[in-house]
């Protein structure tokens, strides 16, 4: 063993020095890395870093939808927002947003982000340029897509959890005036050339006020503007320097996702289990399979295997309750879900394919065992029901 004091000691001091250099950052991310948001918070944009939660990237974007506006009324919603103090962290400071790409890309990002404005915020100045925001910071986000037409559409390729929810509840028929697309295009244009809106700052989230969706309690509250209120992550995620990801142009065609998006919605008219209350397909000891979209959807809810639609968007509580009726009686009764209607199955047992993509799942209680609830945390981050499945490649 060598000793401090040995020549041979002194000669390896410079590589020590060195490797303890290059050793520290990971040291240091090893004792900061692992904790989740702090409940004290420093009121400016540089937080210590903290890893990421799994999930977070399948957090929705808005709240305006069926799903949520079922959980409470207009006017409970409202007032549950209000109650909801603002973040001492506030919104932080929005970066210009730096465009690269040749025109074609330009065009593409403009009329994009021109549209989310419009079909989120209104006519609204103040409120479309806070929507935009939005749909910057999530393009520099590492959880979000990397293009701006690609954060609009997100999700849109789906039946169910479209990340900004006009893109697949049919609105995207919707016409608007010559008018409306030249004053939203002119805000886009602004964005795009670096303006931004310290209103929002560094936000990645928002829903309308009179609606209270399941994920508000797990963000930071930090901006209303008009009738939407706006959110941060806590921690490393939802500062500034989360915002990162360079963009480099590369738009898709907003045509082509505008038509996938409509056949998609078209093509998937089915209920989720919190719209409906029902099951896409049962199977029973009475009938072999009994479907929704055939127009024999079950006769009542008891014993069997219940396969359901659900939504990213979806309130966990609300999911568990909803099986709880269709398993209603005595005898086995399971309830599970898929986010993709493409993915249910037809039949038991289940496939690999069709256990790797399911992301709930209910037992009910019986006699003998207890009432089980697990749910894909990727999908449904940190429910506050039930467990997560186990992790799948």
């Amino acid at each position: 063993m060598e000793t401090a004091g040995s020549p041979r000691f002194r000669e390896s001091l410079p590589l020590l020095a060195l490797a303890a250099l290059v050793m520290l950052p990971f040291v240091l991310l090893a004792l900061f890395g692992g904790t989740s948001g702090a409940v004290d918070r420093p009121a400016q944009d540089q937080i210590p870093i903290e890893r990421p939660a799994p999930g977070v990237t399948d957090l929705p974007a808005t709240g305006d939808d069926t799903v949520i506006l079922s959980e409470l009324t207009a006017t409970d919603a409202q007032a549950r927002n209000a109650a909801v103090e603002f973040a001492a962290i506030g919104p932080g400071s929005a970066t210009p947003f730096t465009f690269r790409g040749n025109a074609a890309d330009r065009a593409r990002a403009r009329d994009c982000l021109a549209l989310a404005g419009m079909a989120e915020a209104g006519d609204s100045d103040s409120d479309q340029r806070a929507v935009m925001q939005v749909v910057l910071n999530r393009v520099r986000h590492p959880a979000f897509a990397k293009s701006i037409c690609g954060v609009v559409f997100e999700g849109s390729q789906r039946p169910t959890g479209c990340q900004f929810s006009f893109t697949c509840d049919g609105s995207l028929a919707r016409r608007y005036s010559d008018a409306a697309w030249r004053a939203a295009r002119a805000r886009a244009d602004e964005m795009l050339g670096g303006a931004t809106d310290a209103s929002v700052g560094n936000a990645t989230h928002f829903h309308a006020d009179y609606v209270y969706p399941w994920w508000s309690d797990e963000l930071d509250k930090v901006a209303k503007v008009g009738p939407h209120i706006f959110f941060r992550w806590r921690g490393f995620w939802g500062s500034r320097n989360a915002l990162s990801a360079r963009y480099g142009g590369g738009e898709p065609d907003p045509l082509r996702l505008q038509e996938t998006a409509l056949a998609i919605a078209a093509a998937n008219p089915l209920p989720t289990l919190l719209q409906g209350g029902e099951a896409v397909r049962s199977i029973t000891t009475e009938t072999v399979e009994q479907s929704v979209d055939t127009g024999s959807a079950p006769s009542s809810p008891g014993a069997g295997v219940h396969f359901v639609l659900v939504s990213p968007g979806d309130s966990p509580a609300a999911l568990v309750e909803r099986a709880r009726g269709l398993c209603l009686g005595e005898g086995y009764c399971r309830v599970q879900g898929w986010s993709d209607a493409a993915k249910i199955p037809a039949e038991l047992p289940l496939t690999d394919e069709a256990r790797h993509t399911l992301r709930f799942s209910f037992v009910a209680a019986s006699a003998g065992s207890e009432e089980a609830v697990f749910f894909d945390c990727r999908t449904f981050p940190a429910p506050a029901v039930g467990t997560c499945l186990p992790a799948r490649p």
